[in-house]
């Protein structure tokens, strides 16, 4: 496999790479989980080498799979607390004894690592879309070494790869895959756009005929659609986008029903930051669960997927959720949680040798 061209680059988002970049990123993975499950173990590719890891948003599936994704491949990975430490901030939002500028911190760790991964989104910018994107973007500008996005409020490139790799895995190719990317109901309006952007980026670049589902007034970013169309031209499969929760269910290969804030959350010019008239618009639409009777009308060898954490009883039952075996359509969650190990193993053995 040709793996020249990756080191040293930053992956703020999955658009900065080439569809065969992303197959070839997808390719290590493969290999490297089938390895791993042979009890092999490349603890020489990023050996005492340091990832800083830096939180302003909380983790469970991320922070643990960096981490032992750069034990396993023999470097150590550093939790940052932003609360525990000066706060990065960009230029004009500094508050004095509390922050420090990100050109600071960036140059600071550039000196003592190999990498930095960041996560930020929502509440730490205020609900800003393309606040965060903005913040990774000013840490790459001025980092030595490569910068990770562990999800912001427009992409969530590791995820996605997770999600492409279980799919990959699950039906042999992108080729013909029916994939859909629909809302779901939750209680709760904190919900960023990055993961159904991220999944519907990756589907059309791959080639999958791609359904996006979604209440009127839950629209995706106008630039990540036209992204998608474009993918969906070159790579010969579809996009088309629907307000009908049912439809985007009969006959799917795979199915990632999710919830995401309405328009009106975000900070103007996209919404008018309003988050009680958010909950009002969320609440119109309980009846976006996934049921069994709803997978049923799937292909018959269909797979629910989910990034979790999932609103267990609003977004989805829990009969859907703990299907992971047995005959007909099965739920894929736990691979998608297990592949974000092997993605970001490869991306990092990629960018950081």
């Amino acid at each position: 496999m040709k793996t020249t061209g990756f080191a040293g680059r930053d992956f703020l988002a999955e658009t900065d790479f080439t569809p065969q970049e992303i197959k070839t990123i997808l390719e290590v993975a493969e290999e490297l989980k089938r390895q791993h499950g042979m009890g092999i173990y490349h603890d020489d590719l990023l050996r005492s080498k340091t990832l800083f890891m830096l939180f302003y948003n909380q983790s469970l599936r991320t922070r643990n799979s960096f981490e032992a994704g750069m034990t396993q491949l023999g470097g150590h990975a550093h939790y940052l607390d932003p609360t525990k430490i000066y706060t990065p901030a960009l230029e004009g939002k500094e508050v004095a004894y509390s922050t420090e500028r990100v050109s600071d911190v960036a140059r600071v760790l550039s000196r003592m690592g190999d990498a930095i991964a960041i996560r930020c989104y929502g509440d730490p910018v205020e609900w800003e879309y393309g606040g965060s994107h903005a913040l990774l973007e000013e840490f790459a500008k001025w980092s030595d070494i490569p910068v990770l996005n562990m999800e912001d409020d427009i992409y969530h490139p590791f995820q996605g790869l997770a999600d492409v790799l279980t799919v990959k895995e699950e039906f042999g190719g992108f080729k013909g895959v029916d994939f859909t990317m629909s809302w779901a109901y939750s209680p709760s309006v904190h919900k960023p756009r990055a993961v159904p952007q991220s999944a519907i980026l990756y589907a059309t670049m791959l080639g999958m005929n791609v359904t996006l589902a979604h209440p009127k007034g839950f629209d995706l970013a106008p630039d990540i659609i036209k992204q998608c169309e474009t993918y969906a031209d070159d790579a010969g499969g579809s996009f088309k986008i629907t307000n009908d929760f049912a439809e985007g269910f009969k006959g799917a290969h795979a199915v990632y029903p999710k919830a995401w804030a309405p328009v009106n959350l975000f900070q103007p010019p996209v919404g008018d930051y309003d988050f009680e008239k958010s909950q009002e618009i969320m609440d119109l639409y309980k009846s976006w669960k996934t049921t069994s009777e709803l997978m049923d009308t799937c292909d018959k060898k269909a797979i629910y997927m989910h990034c979790l954490p999932a609103d267990r009883g609003y977004e989805v039952n829990n009969d859907v959720m703990d299907k992971t075996e047995g005959l007909g359509w099965r739920s894929a969650i736990f691979d998608e949680a297990e592949n974000r190990l092997h993605v970001q193993k490869a991306v990092m053995s990629l960018l950081m040798k």
